[in-house]
């Protein structure tokens, strides 16, 4: 279809997703800032993965370090942040996967703590009342590739993921399902599809342990948004990685995103609250949209494009905002990954800029 045929509303977009990292020093900073800034824009509120949470899974590897069983392969160097260490670990010899007993991961301590700041600055009226708790958890499949040796991930990731799913079992236990949204970052599965259609593999980071990379992939978030109660919201952030403000792979268009999404919706037994991708800050044109056109999301969900890059501002948002139109009917705005990394004096203009390019949602 010519995209200058296809009939839209052209209307500015309704909401701002905020990913999950947001560069402010502390869990009540980011919650006010977000609230001030975009208001009734956003339905829901994280706490920005304050602290060693701040690059995304890198703090993982130190948690996992202290299990009996587990070693770490390769000798110590270049610490992220300047203590995370993430050289990657395998089960040493002669011990059995099912003797592996793993520590507390530590992501439902962190949401127990974040959860009483966002009651108190609701209660308060600083946060919109019907606002809800953002809590976004990795997907066991990002932590399992990006940090367990190839030849033990089939092993391991029955482990990993029985002990994050008892880390929201948790969450669940503490934070009232009426005031809580939990989202799934996917993004090292992105990986596994981008790397699925080459003969020549040799990024072992990039090589599942199951056989069929898609069925594999969708299985996994099937599962994953089953172990959220229907009466908790569940989204899905889609992702080709944020390591120094970039993807590992860019991708050619939206197709492989909107697939994803697809079978997801399709396969899932329970609602999609929403669905959220990136948008690279030199994609302006059609043919990146183009496959989004096939992409039927239904009114309970909301989708959002990352298209706010803060080196171009409204601007670049508002081109980005002007093509899409031109494939997707309705649609919310958000950065194309966390803004954890983005340098700090960045984060409130980029806020600002979601503000200027999205409209509220109505109130409750």
């Amino acid at each position: 279809m010519d995209p200058q045929e296809r009939v839209t509303s052209m209307t500015t977009p309704q909401g701002v997703h905020l990913v999950g990292s947001i560069n402010l020093p502390d869990v009540e900073t980011t919650m006010r800032s977000a609230a001030e800034i975009l208001g009734r824009r956003v339905r829901r509120i994280p706490d920005g993965e304050v602290g060693e949470r701040f690059h995304w899974i890198a703090w993982q590897p130190n948690r996992l370090d202290s299990t009996d069983g587990l070693e770490r392969v390769g000798e110590p160097g270049y610490l992220v942040g300047g203590v995370l260490d993430v050289r990657p670990l395998r089960i040493a010899d002669g011990i059995d996967a099912l003797e592996l007993k793993l520590p507390n991961l530590g992501y439902a301590d962190e949401a127990r703590s974040s959860w009483a700041v966002f009651k108190r600055l609701r209660d308060e009226g600083v946060i919109a009342a019907g606002t809800r708790f953002q809590v976004s958890l990795p997907t066991p499949t990002a932590v399992v590739g990006a940090f367990i040796v190839p030849e033990d991930r089939a092993r391991f990731e029955p482990l990993y993921r029985d002990a994050l799913f008892a880390e929201l079992d948790r969450i669940l236990d503490v934070i009232p399902h009426d005031d809580l949204a939990i989202q799934w970052d996917c993004a090292v599965e992105f990986g596994y599809i981008e790397n699925a259609g080459y003969d020549k593999r040799d990024n072992a980071g990039f090589l599942p342990w199951f056989d069929d990379v898609w069925s594999g992939v969708i299985a996994r978030a099937v599962e994953q948004a089953a172990r959220v109660p229907d009466d908790v919201e569940v989204g899905f952030h889609l992702c080709y990685g944020d390591v120094g403000e970039r993807h590992y792979v860019e991708p050619e268009d939206t197709g492989n995103l909107a697939a994803f999404a697809q079978r997801l919706l399709d396969a899932s037994h329970r609602g999609i609250s929403w669905i959220h991708l990136p948008v690279p800050i030199e994609r302006d044109d059609d043919a990146y949209f183009e496959p989004l056109e096939r992409l039927a999301v239904p009114e309970h969900t909301e989708l959002y494009l990352g298209l706010v890059h803060r080196e171009d501002g409204a601007e670049g948002a508002e081109r980005r905002i002007a093509t899409a139109q031109r494939h997707v009917d309705r649609f919310g705005v958000a950065t194309e990954c966390g803004i954890g990394r983005a340098p700090a004096d960045a984060t409130l203009p980029l806020l600002r800029i979601h503000a200027a390019v999205a409209q509220p949602w109505p109130a409750l």
